[in-house]
């Protein structure tokens, strides 16, 4: 309430902060004529379309991964300061590296995404085992359980719940790296989007692009949290 009448009694230049009925308007318009010709839902799909393969790349190849480094401890010394080294740098920064290894294709704006989720990804599976029960791997070894039998019954229920977190949080950080992705020669997708009007003083059209951008990432980690009580119903239970 307080933002409309902000924009509609000219306490706040709509230039600064559009209310929420210029919005509305905006949608409307990019719904009919599109924004740069490519109509709005397209951007939307552009842009989910490239996240979600990432993802799904990311969690593929860093769930398994970042188990093995936890179980195995020379595994886990060897790529540990690879993985530490790489995942704190800022993706943006890889970007002309990343123009000169894949051209200005999809390629490069996967990989911007793909290794922003995975690195995280690697390190919370690792970490998840690590936080394993060491009492019940002991009266597993007690019983004779066989290392898989410890692996299936012990380590992966006890870790799941953690690496669910971790992929949570790893996919909002893949996310955010969206605009990044989008920054390299693209034409279509949310994050495209935002830094065109950007430049055309469009605020309306950024403010839509931020909250859409801002609705599709809690669409995504409620997903998760779904999948999450589907496969991990004991999370935060007491065994």
């Amino acid at each position: 309430m307080l933002w409309q009448l902000s924009g509609s009694l000219g306490w706040v230049d709509p230039l600064l902060l559009p209310p929420p009925s210029d919005l509305w308007q905006t949608v409307q318009e990019l719904a009919i004529s599109g924004y740069r010709q490519t109509p709005l839902w397209q951007h939307f799909a552009v842009s989910t379309g490239r996240a979600l393969l990432a993802f799904a790349v990311a969690i593929a190849l860093g769930v398994p991964l970042g188990l093995a480094m936890g179980l195995s401890p020379l595994f886990g010394a060897v790529l540990n300061p690879f993985v530490q080294f790489l995942r704190p740098l800022p993706k943006i920064a890889l970007i002309p590296l990343v123009i000169v290894w894949f051209g200005i294709g999809e390629g490069a704006k996967f990989f911007l995404i793909f290794i922003s989720s995975f690195l995280s990804i690697v390190v919370g599976a690792s970490a998840a085992v690590h936080g394993v029960s060491q009492g019940r791997l002991r009266a597993a070894r007690t019983l004779g359980a066989s290392r898989r039998q410890q692996f299936v019954h012990v380590v992966l229920p006890d870790a799941l719940p953690e690496v669910f977190t971790s992929v949570r949080l790893s996919i909002g950080i893949g996310w955010t790296s969206l605009i990044a992705a989008e920054m390299v020669a693209a034409n279509s997708g949310l994050g495209w989007m935002v830094i065109n009007a950007g430049s055309y003083l469009r605020t309306d059209v950024v403010l839509l692009g931020i909250v859409l951008l801002g609705l599709t990432g809690y669409a995504f980690d409620w997903l998760l949290q779904l999948l999450q009580r589907r496969f991990a119903p004991w999370t935060g239970r007491d065994a």
